[in-house]
């Protein structure tokens, strides 16, 4: 039986200030945007200059911070936002939503790239492949801190969370980090390597990680004061990916009508 190893969330302290790991996989998720982003703007065809990559990074910082907040409450703790108004600005006391955050960051790089004109679609078009690494990093933060754990299994790599219960449970956290992580990127970055119709690599990224949040929903424990949504198994996450698979599906198929159309 595997039991999960209850790291300390902070890594370590100097006084006051304490590095979190959860923090520090936001910061590693940062840097491998900017990395990456500064190695795609180098081919030969990209639109975006090296040194306009850490501009897109930190409007779409701002976007992740504010839209994951927002989605945090109002999707996920709407109760505490009516009974304490307040609660929206408490953000050390946790709570980051990535449909939220994705909201976020759609808005922050709309706004960003109208002083270029780039193209909405274009410009995420762009920034798709150099997020999901980020997001992989971001549910391994979620397992070192033991929370959003999975559901309960019997499977031989099944996982104790004690400061839940000891029922096994699905490492669902490294589920999703495997499948929103290299994966996800590995199917981005491969398509983006050659020229594809506008809204492409945007669709691709809003389908694949729809699916695969979808899918690993069904692992993974819904939030006890939420509990299932709909038909007795629809978890808020599977409610906030349906929209997310069927634009991505739509800007595909669109975008690739347009080009045979023209």
């Amino acid at each position: 039986m595997l039991v999960h190893p209850q790291f300390d969330p902070i890594l370590f302290q100097f006084g006051p200030l304490a590095v979190r790991w959860y923090g520090l996989m936001y910061l590693l998720g940062f840097i491998l945007f900017l990395l990456l982003g500064q190695h795609r703007a180098k081919r030969s065809n990209s639109f975006i200059k090296v040194d306009q990559v850490s501009d897109l990074l930190f409007y779409g910082v701002l976007g992740v911070v504010l839209g994951g907040r927002f989605g945090s409450v109002f999707f996920y703790n709407f109760d505490s936002f009516l009974h304490d108004p307040l609660y929206l600005l408490r953000i050390w006391e946790g709570g980051m939503s990535f449909h939220g955050g994705l909201l976020g960051v759609l808005f922050a790089i709309y706004l960003y790239q109208r002083q270029y004109a780039w193209g909405f679609l274009r410009t995420m078009d762009f920034i798709a492949p150099l997020v999901p690494l980020g997001l992989g990093a971001g549910r391994i933060g979620n397992f070192i801190n033991g929370e959003l754990w999975g559901r309960a299994s019997d499977l031989p790599w099944a996982m104790v969370f004690p400061q839940v219960d000891y029922v096994t449970r699905h490492p669902s956290q490294l589920y999703q980090g495997l499948l929103e992580g290299p994966l996800l990127f590995a199917i981005l970055w491969i398509v983006s390597k050659k020229d594809r119709p506008i809204g492409v690599i945007s669709g691709l990224f809003l389908t694949f990680y729809g699916l695969f949040r979808f899918i690993t929903e069904f692992v993974r424990e819904p939030d006890r004061h939420i509990g299932f949504i709909a038909f007795d198994w629809m978890s808020m996450g599977q409610l906030l990916s349906l929209p997310m698979i069927a634009s991505g599906l739509l800007m595909i198929r669109f975008a690739y009508s347009r080009q045979h159309s023209h």
